[in-house]
């Protein structure tokens, strides 16, 4: 048997604030909202199927940049946001952790007789995906959530998550329905989760003979999966510089803090921004628009918002409202037929990957997360536990770039 994809998800207690959660469900909304606006719903679930732009999602909003939590809080805010604009969107969010998951058949019955879909059968893939990924993965995981996401035309994704109590380490499964023609043949876009030696996956590619065996036996068809992409986390709490690509940061610096480049961002997007928020949205536009290969290092996209632990500093509350205006008041020019400031994102990206090209010095990692520390209080900083930050008073000045 081949192993499965895999990433180390450190299971997380403890909730989201209020102040937190609320923020997630706007700017999250909004991210999917300019995705499907460019792009279509189809575009959003492909890449709510990917686990690194799942996982850059997740850190863009100010999740922890690694724990198993960004799955149950981005799901979460996008139920709460999505679903009241779904006749709009053409997304349904069903299901979710524990009890909510349970709703599932339910709620999808709902969106197939609302939308005039097979209901049954979004109801079959649902079980499958769940059965699948909970007993036919011999990989000691149990499922507790489970996330169906569909479009209005019956395209679908799933993005589940188990647990194991033994290690405290969790997995997610992401499917998506264009990739599946089998269930019972490497079904999955990709599987997430710490390696536990080999396991036992009947619906893996090369695993018909064991599933014929199986179907003698039991005259019930069982199954594994394919090499995936593989999504690896550190139990580390914190974030190093091995776990962002440098480059493509420092592009990001660059544009936000030389003057000239930072003038000219701002011109793109019509508006008059300071550094630290054309920071936070070139990342954000980074999540919109960016390749499938530019989201390997999704611990990058922490550099936006931060973290509500702290790491690796506190969410800037200040910009984090500033990025949700600006997206916001450009995503509503744009449903009035006003593209001037929804194409400015598409700009700033493009903008941002030509200085990347042009050999933009490399982050000071150290230097850059020092900074925002020290400028946390005047950005109104939180964490999730201590509230407001408040950090050591060691004013210098520095440069946030390597060698310069």
């Amino acid at each position: 048997m081949q192993r499965s994809g895999y990433a180390d998800l450190p299971l997380h207690g403890g909730r989201v604030p209020a102040w937190l959660a609320e923020r997630m469900t706007r700017l999250g909304t909004a991210i999917v909202e300019a995705v499907v606006h460019h792009y279509g719903p189809g575009a959003a679930l492909s890449r709510l199927s990917d686990p690194f732009w799942f996982q850059a999602l997740g850190c863009v909003m100010g999740m922890d940049w690694h724990s198993s939590g960004i799955t149950t809080s981005v799901v979460g805010a996008l139920k709460r946001g999505l679903n009241p604009r779904a006749g709009e969107l053409g997304l349904y969010v069903c299901g979710g952790r524990g009890r909510h998951s349970r709703n599932t058949p339910g709620e999808l019955r709902a969106v197939a007789e609302a939308r005039g879909l097979d209901g049954e059968s979004l109801v079959r893939h649902s079980r499958l995906t769940a059965r699948i990924d909970n007993n036919a993965i011999g990989d000691g995981f149990q499922i507790y959530l489970h996330s169906f996401i569909v479009s209005a035309e019956g395209d679908w994704t799933v993005v589940q998550q188990g647990m194991n109590e033994a290690t405290g380490l969790a997995r997610r499964y992401h499917w998506h329905s264009a990739g599946v023609r089998d269930f019972t043949c490497a079904p999955h876009t990709a599987i997430v989760g710490e390696p536990q030696g080999e396991i036992l996956n009947l619906v893996d590619a090369q695993a018909r003979p064991a599933q014929n065996a199986l179907l003698e036996l039991v005259r019930a068809p069982e199954a594994t999966l394919a090499e995936a992409r593989k999504l690896w986390m550190p139990r580390r709490h914190a974030v190093r510089a091995a776990d962002v690509d440098l480059q493509r940061l420092g592009a990001v610096l660059a544009v936000a803090y030389e003057r000239e480049l930072r003038d000219f961002a701002s011109l793109l997007l019509v508006e008059n921004l300071g550094p630290r928020t054309l920071q936070s949205l070139a990342l954000v536009a980074e999540v919109v628009y960016g390749a499938p290969s530019r989201f390997q290092d999704p611990a990058r996209f922490s550099f936006a918002h931060g973290g509500k632990d702290g790491h690796p500093f506190p969410v800037p509350l200040k910009i984090y409202d500033q990025s949700i205006g600006v997206l916001r008041s450009a995503l509503d020019a744009a449903r009035v037929g006003d593209e001037e400031k929804i194409e400015g994102f598409r700009r700033l990206n493009r903008f941002v990957e030509a200085v990347e090209k042009r050999c933009a010095p490399a982050a000071d990692f150290e230097a850059l997360v020092e900074h925002e520390r020290r400028i946390s209080p005047a950005l109104d900083g939180r964490t999730a536990r201590s509230g407001p930050f408040t950090a050591p008073s060691r004013p210098r000045q520095m440069s946030l770039f390597e060698n310069t």
